[in-house]
């Protein structure tokens, strides 16, 4: 931090790194090994602005999907294929012979799993380093992530010419993203994906009647490249009374949005239980994937194996629940935008006998939830036109894909809480609290929507 003159203008530059292992529960679990992360601030301001910029680099190191490393071992020993035509071939060929269903399981494993890779031994070791280093999806776990951030934002408080009429604020920002996994998180394979936001505010604040009361309204535009501008106004009273002002009361209404994460936008990745796949236009036909038909499949289709984009999660899909109820009815998933939210809030401050008593209620009204639904995928036909996407699900040729769309329930929260403190003797605080919060969605309505809120009433 420099100080150039006598006065409060300043030149600030602020740098961290960190480095760390761990080991991260997400969709799978993953070992984070020699992560790396950096990020540098350049800031000038005095007491009336600032103008700073930053840039958050990140580099995964040697991080790795564990559950893939483990499917990939076994894969580098025998592929899927192999072991499952070893596997029917011996079940069969057991039960023909005599053997009842767990005989049968037993004998096919053991038939389909000699000479299989042990951990401990140096074969073992050899091909799981092997495919920790390696970061293609279907033969290596390794997460390349070289992502970056790059972000400035402004502000001037005009509050030292105009304060005889109001306090006045001025301020924007201005973001970027650079997306960078090598194609081992998001659909980038072929280079990294960028994409911009940028947004500008203004606050006025006044006081009147003797400075007890003060009046705060603000408005903001923010405009993403990938999706409309938002306005996103605020208002708020707050009341001082009392002979000697002890008592503050305010009320406030406040809108908000939320744009769509990276991941919700640009991801690409099998997780195992289900591959996720972002909604951005651009990202719908970059996921591509093949996958091996069954036999029966092979016959419908005269292919023994199906190519599905992204696309066809939010085009070309059943409902999980409406399959698990045995009437599979076509998904209907709109691609992801921002998330918005009406907000409503009363409280009061204030000191009453020796008593200091804080309390405080909200309302928040959601539209346009951001939500994941899981739907499956028929690797061939078209759901609702004809019977082959139907033969697709009764031959177990489907694929579970999770989507980033918006939810149509109406999700609200509300809450409040009430603290008490107050001394004893001069010397002891005694303080209470209690608060209380709710979450209401008609889960009855929605069975395939789930809001993710850490928050149990």
């Amino acid at each position: 931090q420099y100080r150039p003159w006598e006065n409060d203008f300043e030149i600030a530059y602020v740098g961290k790194v960190g480095v760390g292992n761990t080991i991260f529960q997400g969709g799978q679990r993953y070992e984070i090994k020699n992560f790396f992360l950096q990020q540098h601030k350049l800031e000038i301001k005095n007491d009336n602005f600032f103008v700073r910029g930053y840039v958050t680099d990140e580099d995964a190191g040697d991080s790795n999907n564990m559950g893939l490393s483990a499917i990939n071992v076994n894969r580098a020993w025998k592929d899927d294929l192999t072991w499952f035509g070893q596997y029917a071939g011996a079940y069969i060929q057991s039960t023909l012979a005599g053997a009842d269903s767990d005989q049968a399981h037993a004998i096919a494993r053991q038939t389909a799993e000699t000479g299989r890779l042990i951990p401990g031994t140096p074969e073992f070791q050899t091909a799981l380093e092997r495919v920790k280093a390696d970061p293609n999806v279907n033969t290596g776990s390794k997460l390349q992530d070289e992502t970056q951030l790059y972000h400035a934002d402004a502000n001037y408080n005009f509050s030292h010419i105009t304060s005889d009429f109001a306090d006045i604020q001025l301020g924007g920002s201005y973001r970027t993203y650079r997306l960078n996994s090598s194609g081992t998180i998001f659909t980038d394979l072929d280079g990294p994906i960028t994409y911009s936001e940028v947004g500008v505010y203004s606050q006025i604040q006044k006081k009147l009647a003797d400075d007890r009361l003060k009046v705060t309204g603000s408005i903001r535009f923010d405009k993403s490249e990938l999706f409309e501008g938002q306005f996103t106004p605020r208002i708020s009273l707050g009341y001082t009374a009392g002979a000697d002002r002890n008592h503050n009361f305010r009320v406030s209404y406040q809108s908000a949005f939320r744009n769509p994460t990276t991941q919700d936008l640009f991801i690409g990745l099998d997780i195992g239980r289900a591959i996720l796949v972002g909604s951005a236009p651009e990202n719908l036909d970059r996921d591509v994937r093949d996958f091996p038909l069954s036999g029966n499949g092979q016959q419908a289709t005269g292919s023994s194996t199906a190519t599905i984009a992204g696309r066809a999660a939010y085009e070309n899909s059943f409902t999980v629940s409406s399959v698990l109820a045995g009437a599979p009815e076509k998904a209907n998933i709109n691609l992801v935008k921002p998330e918005e939210a009406n907000v409503y809030e009363v409280g009061y401050r204030g000191k009453i006998f020796n008593f200091i008593i804080d309390a405080n209620a909200y309302y928040s009204q959601y539209t346009n939830f951001i939500s994941n639904e899981n739907v499956i995928v028929p690797l061939y036909g078209t759901v609702g036109d004809n019977s082959l996407s139907l033969l697709a699900l009764q031959n177990g040729d489907v694929e579970v894909y999770q989507t980033y769309t918006n939810s149509d329930a109406d999700v609200n929260a509300f809450g409040g809480s009430i603290g008490v403190s107050t001394k004893i003797m001069k010397k002891i605080n005694l303080g209470v609290n209690y608060t209380y919060a709710k979450q209401d969605f008609d889960q009855a309505a929605n069975p395939d929507f789930r809001t993710n809120f850490n928050t149990p009433q």
